[in-house]
This record gives structure tokens, sequence and C-alpha cells, in this order.
């Protein structure tokens, strides 16, 4: 018999490793809900022709395609299959995908539901995504996406709120990060001025892999896509400026001075960045003319957040896309979001031994079973802790004790409540502290809402 498996590039969770991800998850939601966005949730499949041609050639490469339902063959002929014409074939017998992102479908959202929304409509939406890509370190098939967007204004505003979002979830969550940003307009205009405004998304593609495969390897991708050897020397000195932002955003401005669209990118990220300089920012702000994040569908800001100290990608990220929805009938709505990525967060909170001491478990107290008798007395007890909104279990058997503790101790239960036939008859209760082993009595008069929270400090 084959043993049971799971696709490469996707994972199962351990009760343990579901309790660090909602910890993650509830950090990032509760500064969502901080700055005013309310949820959404879209189905994980899509339209075909909701989700291809939207962020590029690249995405529509990774999409997981999903085969019709019953006979999907029955539309195709066997000199169709013969010939192998890949896109004929998939039209045929696939209507639907897994969503490769969740901003395509946001827009398909805001789009289908025009009616019901109030613009400028902020959302946050937190649900798993599909990508066809090499599963690997740091990046799987299956993964979690955690979107913040606001939608229906132009307002650079939105980025600096993005930015600050960034800025308290890593906060919160203790790690730091060097949050990247640059625009789609500079790149519209170093394509311009080099002469290859036409090869703009081959362009941004390429640099935007700069840090993962090295300039020696961009020139060779900018050269298999057409990009003239001449515009690629020009490039060099732009894509390798350095110095701080002021003076990067300088050097760029000369460079740029005869490009209208690079010029008002300039123009927005210097606003963002002296807004940020007016802020308690912690984290290190990077303006880098290499960011450039390969979605077609940016025309703004960018946005990228890597942690400090850390080797593989990208943790959150996003940007402005002023096109979007009109691709679903909905033209001139503007919209700005980021994307946290909950899997390479657990893995940056992993690797840097970041997760708090008592995100451990989901159960407080636990009552020991030493019998029937016992079992009746302690039920009253167990609800009454429960009513004090305490996380607390009974368990289920009386069995041997060493055995109940052992239990408690791979769930990282920091108390145990032990009543025996000496505890019922004195009308007490004995309070085991599993992580210091010391053990209190009290009687069980004493134990009213003031009094657990005292005795267990910090459970709720």
């Amino acid at each position: 018999m084959q043993k049971p498996s799971i696709p490469k590039g996707t994972r199962d969770f351990s009760p343990f490793e579901m309790i660090r991800r909602n910890y993650i998850f509830d950090t990032i939601i509760r500064v969502f809900q901080l700055f005013g966005y309310q949820p959404i949730e879209t189905p994980a499949m899509e339209n075909l022709s909701s989700l291809m041609g939207k962020s590029g050639e690249e995405s529509d490469r990774l999409l997981f395609k999903v085969l019709n339902s019953g006979n999907y063959l029955s539309r195709v002929d066997e000199n169709e299959i013969k010939e192998g014409n890949i896109n004929n074939l998939t039209k045929k017998i696939s209507e639907k995908g897994l969503r490769y992102d969740l901003t395509v479908p946001f827009a398909r959202y805001v789009v289908q539901h025009r009616n019901d929304i109030t613009f400028p409509f902020k959302r946050y939406q937190a649900q798993a995504v599909w990508r066809a890509d090499r599963p690997q370190k740091g990046r799987y098939r299956e993964f979690y996406q955690c979107d913040v967007d606001v939608i229906g204004s132009d307002s650079l505003l939105n980025e600096v709120e993005l930015i600050q979002i960034a800025e308290n979830v890593f906060s919160d969550l203790g790690i730091e990060v060097i949050i990247k940003i640059n625009n789609r307009k500079i790149l519209s205009g170093i394509a311009q001025i080099i002469g290859e405004h036409e090869k703009l998304t081959d362009i941004t593609v390429a640099i935007d892999k700069l840090e993962k495969i090295g300039l020696e390897n961009v020139n060779k991708e900018l050269m298999s896509k057409g990009v003239g050897r001449n515009a690629i020397e020009l490039l060099q000195p732009i894509i390798l400026l350095s110095g701080t932002n002021n003076e990067k955003l300088h050097k760029i401005t000369a460079i740029l001075h005869s490009s209208p669209i690079g010029l008002k990118g300039i123009e927005e990220v210097a606003f963002v960045l002296d807004k940020m300089n007016k802020l308690e920012i912690n984290a290190s702000i990077d303006f880098d003319l290499t960011l450039a994040r390969g979605l077609s569908y940016y025309t703004g800001a960018i946005i990228e957040v890597k942690a400090k100290n850390i080797s593989f990608g990208s943790i959150c990220g996003g940007g402005r896309y002023d096109d979007l929805t009109g691709i679903f009938g909905l033209p001139d709505v503007s919209g700005v979001g980021i994307s946290f990525g909950a899997d390479r967060i657990y893995d940056v909170l992993l690797e840097e031994n970041l997760f708090p001491v008592d995100v451990q478990s989901t159960t407080m107290v636990m009552f020991a079973n030493f019998g029937k008798k016992e079992e009746a007395y302690c039920l009253p007890l167990v609800s009454q802790l429960r009513k004090s909104g305490i996380n607390t279990e009974l368990y289920p058997d009386p069995a041997k004790l060493k055995k109940q503790m052992n239990y408690a101790n791979k769930k990282n239960i920091p108390y145990v409540i032990l009543i025996g036939e000496e505890e019922v008859n004195s009308n007490t209760m004995t309070i085991k502290n599993m992580n210091t082993g010391e053990q209190n009595r009290i009687t069980v008069s004493e134990v009213d809402e003031g009094s657990i929270r005292k005795i267990f400090d910090g459970a709720t």
C-alpha cells in the first residue's frame, strides 16, 4: 500500500504550529483593524478569464488550472491533442483556476459589488493562494497572504498609512525590518531615457531579480528579451545608484530630467519619504531603484519589506495599481495595497526565536481525573474557570497520574489542578505550576473570578 502523502510545496500544520500561525494572523489583523480596514473573503477558485493576463506573463505561467468536471475532453478532438497547442487545449478543458494572489480577486470583487461598497473602500483579507512554483525554503506552492488595500482614492497618504501598518505589524512581532520603496513611474522613466520604453515589463522583471541572481545574470536576461546592448550599458549606473535616500533622489532627478513620467514618480517618492521622516518609525526605509516587483499591474508606488539578517526574500510587499479594476469594466479607480506573507513571517520568527513563550498552548489549566466521584466534583469548577475566560480542560479518563502529567507537559499546559479524595473531603484543590513544580492548596470557596485571575496571572 502506498504511504499517504501531500503535494510538494504544501504542508500540514500541527496544533503547536497552528497556535503560532494564529498568533501571526491575530497580530496582523489587529493592526489592520486599528487603521480602520474591514474583512472580506473571496473563493479559492476564480474563473480563468478573471485571472489570466492580469499579473503578467510569469504569473500566468504559475497559475494552477482546474480541469472542468465530468468528461473534460468531450470538447477536444484528437487532432487538437496531437497538435499539442497548450493554450488552445487549456481553454477547452479548464475554465477555472486557483487564485495566484488576493489582489486580482479583490479587484474583481470591487467591480462586482460596486453598488454595495462605500469608497474609498478599505479592506483586509487573510486567505490561501497557490502558485505552481518550484518549492524551496521560504517559497511554497500553497501559502497564506494577509492583504490590506484601499481602493477609490489616489491620495499618497494611503501609501504613508500602508508603510505605517507594515512598521506596526513587524514592531508588534519583534522583527527588525527594512522597508524598501520605489515607483513604477520612475522605472518607466528609466526605460524611456535608455530608449527601451516598449520593453518596460521585461526590464522590471529582470532588475527585480538583481539581489537573487546578480547583475551579470540580470544583463543576460535583458539581452535574451531583446534589450539592446547600449540600453543595458546606460542602465548599469542607474540601478547601482547608492547613497542616502535624499542623495539617490537628487541623482535620479538629474538623470530623469527629460522624462515627465519619471519626474512624477520621483515627486511621489519624495512626498512619501518626507511624511515618513515626520513620523516615529523604527524601521529602516530605503529608496531602492532596483525594486520592481515584476507584477505588471503596478502603476505607482512599489513597497517591499525584508527582515534584517535573514537570507530569503521579502515578507511583505505591494504597491499602487491605477488600472486593475478597469480590466473588469470599472475604469479610473485607483487602488494601493500591501500583502504580508504569513508563511515567511513564521519562518523568520522561528529562525530568530521570536515567538513569545506563552504562544504555545490553547489550554491554560487542566484538571486531573482521579475517578468518577472526583470527576463529578470537578465539572462545576471546570465550568466556572471557563466562564471566567480561562481556557480549561478536564482529562477525560482516570488514567495514571504520570500519564496525565505527560499529556499536560506535551501540550505545554502551565497549570494542573489536582482534586483527589482528600481534596474533595476538605473542599480544597491543589494547583501545580508545571513550569516551576510549585504546588499550592486553596479552598474551593476562594475560587471566585478575582482569585482565579490572581492565581493564573496573565491567563486571560
